[in-house]
């Protein structure tokens, strides 16, 4: 009688996956393109392990035809983003911007001979790129900063939690799509076993094959893709990464 309760509680278990999986939806459309606006981090992601490769993987992996345009420059802040934004992201027509931006910004005002963005400042710039965004007629998908060194409590980490939280209240002012990646970040941050090791990033900045497979997986839950779809992607990103072991010995 127990194992029939069981049995009866893991079929519920199942069907109501199935329920929740049928009604989540991919957000982009056959022939979409995709632009992904950012930092090194982003222009990063180009590389085979990285997030934006990771994503593209996904779409083709399950069928979707959609074009992945890669528009991250190494140093770049909101400022430069602004100045580029015509060039790089609103020729392409795009029908959805991914805007990563705000590492830089922060962790410039650390740096010798480098200059951040204020918080006000980096508020009017990402209002003025979410705008022009919005009136070519493409949806944002805005993402939070990931970490500045995966120590917490650092300085850096204490100023970008202001510029996240921004970002946040601004997606909900502007019914902006968010993939809240320093939420995903912390949280597994939090789960180190060893305070001083690299868990998902190279050098506590830029990222390391599991911080792009996070924020790979991440950006594709806000865009509504169904956890078996996201599970047989993580099977080809997982024979690249085996790849890029191999070829690394």
């Amino acid at each position: 009688m127990v194992m029939r309760s069981l049995m009866i509680s893991m079929v519920a278990c199942l069907a109501a996956v199935g329920a929740y999986d049928a009604q989540a939806r991919f957000l982009l459309n056959d022939g979409d393109v995709i632009v992904f606006l950012g930092d090194s981090i982003t222009q990063a992601g180009a590389a085979p392990e990285g997030y934006v490769t990771l994503f593209d993987l996904f779409c083709g992996v399950n069928g979707y035809e959609v074009k992945v345009i890669n528009a991250g420059i190494s140093g770049h802040k909101s400022d430069d983003m602004l100045a580029r934004l015509d060039r790089d992201v609103l020729s392409k027509d795009p029908d959805w911007v991914s805007i990563s931006c705000g590492v830089n910004d922060v962790w410039h005002q650390f740096m010798e001979n480098h200059k951040g963005v204020p918080l006000d400042e980096y508020k009017k710039n990402m209002t003025e790129m979410v705008d022009r965004i919005q009136a070519k007629g493409a949806k944002v998908l805005l993402l939070t900063a990931t970490v500045i060194y995966e120590d917490l409590n650092s300085d850096q980490n204490k100023m970008l939690k202001g510029y996240n939280d921004f970002l946040r209240e601004f997606a909900k002012e502007k019914n902006l799509l968010l993939c809240d990646l320093n939420k995903a970040f912390q949280e597994r941050i939090k789960q180190k076993m060893f305070p001083d090791q690299k868990l998902l990033t190279v050098d506590g900045v830029h990222m390391n094959p599991r911080g792009n497979r996070l924020m790979a997986r991440e950006i594709l839950r806000a865009l509504g893709a169904e956890g078996g779809q996201i599970a047989q992607a993580e099977k080809r990103w997982e024979l690249i990464n085996n790849m890029g072991k191999e070829g690394g010995k």
